[in-house]
Parts: C-alpha cells; structure tokens; sequence
C-alpha cells in the first residue's frame, strides 16, 4: 500500500507515519530528505532521529528519490519518506531548473512498479493566502501539484490536523 500523509506545520504528521511504520510489522526504513543546513534544522533533524526506533534503516536522499525509492522497495519493507516538500525545496534551490521535472516525473512514474509499504510524509501549504513572492507561488504551486499528482497514485490518503488523522482517500484508520 502507497499512503499519503499530509498535514501542516506541527500536525502530527510525522508522528502518524511513523506509527503507520511501525504497526506494519515490516522492516522500516526511514528516508530523510532535509539537509541540515542551520543549527534550526539540525535541531529538528535530532528531534526526529531521537524519536525513531533504532533498528530502523536510514537514508539521506535530498535529491534522488525515485532511485532511492526504486533500490530499496520491497515486499517485506516499509519505506517512509520524510518530507517530500523538503524534497520538493532541495530541487527548486538547484542551478538546474529541469532537475524538478526530471525528478517528479521518476517518482510518479516508478511508483506504480513499487512494491511493499510506501509512507510519503508532506507539508499541505496551500490552505492559506497566495504567497507574495515568486519563489514561494512556485512552491506553493509544485506542491500542490505533487500532492495532486501523488494522491491520485496513492491508496490512502490522510490529512493531519491537531494529531488527528482524517482519511481522504482509502481505509479510515
């Protein structure tokens, strides 16, 4: 099964996929997308780390997800991809604009081949007012456009608020 967790800042998003995770009863392995960049994202990438069982794999892939994904699918596994508009900001920073579609279009094309458990984890940002600035309306918009994109290919569905989970698409839970 393929699931989408979506949810805004501090929902209990991360924390829902995780339990997903865990209650599959597969072997767990975890890819991180973010780049601790500043001591903020540093701290938040401990915080995560210190939450996560430590038999669990860890992958760091902030660019090449569909590879990623691609190399370490399996029957028996359960992959958890933390953050996808993480994902979707390391790309948007390149110096190659193309590398955003070449990497979206890898992802949603291989997902379909995929087997095993697949959690994606992603920031729902477009539920507030249009962003002023260029950058930030892209994002907004490649985000959007993802989840979209995403949601039609996944099983469930599941939008997070408050740490309470509400299925779009697919078995409540």
């Amino acid at each position: 099964m393929h699931q989408l967790i979506l949810g805004g800042a501090r929902s209990g998003k991360s924390r829902l996929a995780e339990k997903l995770a865990a209650d599959s009863a597969l072997a767990v392995t975890y890819i991180a997308t973010s780049q601790a960049l500043d001591g903020e994202m540093s701290a938040r990438v401990a915080h995560h780390r210190e939450r996560r069982p430590a038999h669990w794999g860890l992958i760091e892939e902030p660019l090449a997800l569909a590879r990623v994904l691609r190399d370490n699918a399996r029957a028996d596994t359960c992959l958890l991809v933390d953050c996808l508009t993480l994902w979707l900001t390391n790309l948007l920073m390149q110096d190659d604009p193309a590398r955003l579609a070449q990497e979206r279009e890898h992802l949603l094309d291989c997902l379909g081949a995929l087997p095993g458990q697949i959690i994606f984890v992603s920031n729902e940002t477009g539920m507030g007012v249009v962003p002023m600035g260029e950058l930030t309306r892209r994002y907004v918009d490649e985000a959007g456009w993802l989840h979209q994109a995403l949601a039609e290919r996944c099983q469930r569905v599941v939008l997070t608020v408050a740490g309470l989970p509400l299925t779009l698409k697919g078995t409540p839970l």
